[in-house]
């Protein structure tokens, strides 16, 4: 109970909100470059992942590469990237924005594929050219799956760019790599405390711009799924 008070007493003071190490410019450090190393990602990911998709072609290579990325440890790639460009924001960013692009490229080739072969064809018999089919048949019905991809990588994003402050950039992350320099557990705990908030928030966030992105109908589509799914199950359980 006291090593809490000590940490509500670390936010209850004055000097942690304001100057260059105060929580308001770390918490906009670590959302700008957060935001920016997903946005990268996504653009690059999502072409690649929504082509392959539509065309139907290599998408086990594109699979087995980001599960690759996704293998390898945001750390480890950090470590590596500061011995070839330095230290600083470059190496952080680069891996922040290698972590993003697995999950995103995976779901948006899953989502395309996923979609209904008749919704295509219906397009195409109509004089769609392929990105019009793409673009306004396809990818609305592959938007909570490709949404998903972007929100998981989102919040991988937001927890992992803690590591940024270990290469000298900033964010949330260090109070944590401060805190442990100067074993300030109290630091410790209280930047642990702001960036899992922040990484709640992102939850909460891309949540709803996946609702808000997908289609009324699909979601009403879903909804029901969703019920009847449970009403099996509901079914089932007596059973056993």
């Amino acid at each position: 109970m006291n090593f809490l008070g000590e940490v509500a007493r670390w936010f209850a003071d004055p000097a942690h909100w304001q100057g260059a190490n105060g929580i308001p410019t770390r918490l906009e450090e670590h959302v700008l470059m957060s935001l920016i190393a997903t946005a990268v990602a996504a653009l690059v990911a999502l072409p690649i992942g929504l082509l392959l998709g539509h065309y139907g072609v290599g998408g086990a290579i594109a699979i087995n590469i980001s599960n690759i990325g996704r293998a390898l440890p945001s750390f480890a790639i950090l470590v590596l990237l500061v011995q070839l460009v330095g230290i600083g924001a470059i190496p952080a960013f680069i891996a922040l924005v290698a972590l993003a692009i697995p999950p995103i490229v995976t779901n948006s080739f899953v989502g395309m594929r996923d979609v209904d072969p008749e919704l295509r064809d219906a397009a195409r018999g109509l004089g769609f050219r392929e990105s019009r089919t793409l673009l306004r048949v396809e990818l609305p019905n592959a938007m909570p799956v490709v949404m998903a991809g972007i929100r998981t990588a989102g919040v991988q994003v937001v927890a992992t760019a803690t590591l940024a402050a270990l290469v000298g950039w900033g964010g949330l992350g260090r109070y944590i790599v401060d805190g442990i320099a100067n074993r300030n557990f109290v630091e410790v705990f209280a930047g642990a405390v702001l960036v899992a908030l922040l990484a709640a928030a992102a939850e909460i966030g891309l949540a709803v711009l996946q609702y808000v992105l997908t289609p009324a109908g699909l979601r009403s589509r879903i909804k029901q799924e969703r019920q009847a799914a449970v009403s099996i199950q509901a079914q089932a359980e007596p059973a056993r």
